[in-house]
Parts: structure tokens; sequence; C-alpha cells
């Protein structure tokens, strides 16, 4: 590898229903990619909330707001010669689309991957308990169940998690980077 691949800096974004793989997947990709000498962040939708976008509710406003603030910094980080993993939900095209737009003005490398595993699995892996309180009335606007989620119809790689294992996703989206000059 040479030293200008390991500076060029891209946005990964993987998006899907909560529970899909998005954040396991990223971080698997994200130990591949430090242990080849890139420099990599993990900017995980929980912790942007938390510290970034706070106050921000699940509106389609506010969803919106989220993923435009963390589109930004996605797009300053790959500016940098930062690998940025973005596992974000996203539920909206429009916001999406406003993202890779973002990236097309400013030249960095953006990479959209559909974590489309079904609602289904999804709801069986329940990491955060997220379907279970929706199911027991606890919580609404459930991102893929009482809420949309308006899926990928082009994305530049899908990834189907319930059928793989991390690491065959994770080598999947590596393969891409890898295709694109990127890894």
């Amino acid at each position: 590898m040479n030293q200008e691949n390991q500076v060029t800096g891209a946005t990964i974004w993987l998006t899907g229903l909560p529970s899909a793989g998005k954040t396991t997947i990223a971080y698997e990709l994200a130990g591949r990619l430090r242990e080849e000498g890139h420099r990599v962040e993990v900017l995980d939708g929980d912790e942007i909330r938390t510290f970034l976008t706070a106050g921000l509710g699940f509106s389609r406003e506010d969803r919106h707001a989220n993923v435009q603030r963390i589109g930004f910094l996605a797009d300053l980080l790959a500016r940098n010669g930062v690998k940025t993993l973005v596992p974000v939900i996203a539920p909206y095209t429009d916001s999406r689309e406003a993202v890779r737009k973002r990236h097309q003005a400013s030249g960095a490398a953006y990479i959209e991957v559909h974590v489309a595993t079904p609602v289904e699995v999804c709801s069986e892996r329940d990491v955060k308990g997220l379907y279970a309180k929706q199911a027991a009335g606890e919580i609404s606007g459930l991102t893929g169940v009482d809420d949309p989620y308006e899926e990928p119809e082009s994305p530049d790689l899908r990834l189907e998690s319930h059928t793989q294992t991390v690491q065959e996703s994770a080598a999947a989206l590596h393969a891409l980077l890898a295709e694109r000059g990127l890894a």
C-alpha cells in the first residue's frame, strides 16, 4: 500500500434499521483499516446524539438536522484524510442525498452502504431493546416499525448482514473500498 492511499479520506455511510448490524460492521472494518495504517474514525449515531446533537428529537425535521450535522462532520474528516465510518440509520432518502451532495461539492469520497437486514431479524436481535419497548407501547416512532425507513434504491453496496458474518460483511465493504482506491 502506498502512502497516498493511507491519507485519502472518505465517508462510508452505513444506513439501515435499528439492530441491522451497522455499528458492528463499522467497528470490524475500522479495525482492519487501522491495521493497514489508515486514519479512521467511527461516528456512531448513539454517541453523536449524546455529544453533538443532544436536544434533537425524532421528528422528521430533527432526524434530518441530525443527519446533516453528522454529514458535515464526516465530510470535514474525509477532506482531511480520515476514513470516516458512519453507522447511522438516516431513514430519509432526501437527507442521505443532501449528505452525498455535500461530499460531491467538496470533492470528498462518499460511499453509501445499505445494511439490508429485514425488520423481523432486527426485532429478534433487538440490541437496545427498542423493538420490545415499541411492542409494549412504551415508545413510538421506531424506524421501520411505526416510523418510515426509505431504503436506498441504488446504494454503492448492499450488505445482507443476516446471511453473512460480520467479518464477511466487513470484507465485502473493504473490497469495495479497495476497488475504488480507498483501501
